[in-house]
């Protein structure tokens, strides 16, 4: 009887990449009520939250790449979403730091009134 085989590191990270992004969804969604609340205290409207909507969608493009690699097996398109979905949270971890800090500056800068 032959053992069945392992699971690749590409299968492995596809499904960090999945778990991470699809969490990092639900995050940015609360983020986003998060931001409303504090903008609609102060008055104000900042572009903030459409960006946090936008990173969230990188992450849902992530994560819809990684289940679609981990449903397909050992074929060209396989390793083309494995590259697309990595890259894709690439971004999003990058935008989500860019997010951050516009987002401590906005929150800290005084209030127009």
């Amino acid at each position: 009887m032959s053992e069945p085989e392992p699971p690749s590191l590409d299968d492995d990270i596809c499904v960090h990449i999945f778990s991470v992004s699809a969490t990092m969804v639900g995050v940015c969604l609360t983020v986003i009520g998060i931001i409303r609340v504090i903008l609609t205290l102060r008055r104000e409207d900042l572009i903030i939250d459409d960006l946090v909507a936008l990173n969230m969608f990188c992450y849902l493009t992530s994560a819809f790449c990684a289940y679609w690699n981990l449903r397909t097996h050992r074929t060209l398109r396989n390793q083309r979403m494995m590259r697309i979905a990595d890259n894709v949270f690439l971004v999003a971890l990058v935008f989500t730091a860019a997010n951050a800090g516009f987002i401590t500056w906005a929150m800290t800068s005084t209030p127009t009134t």
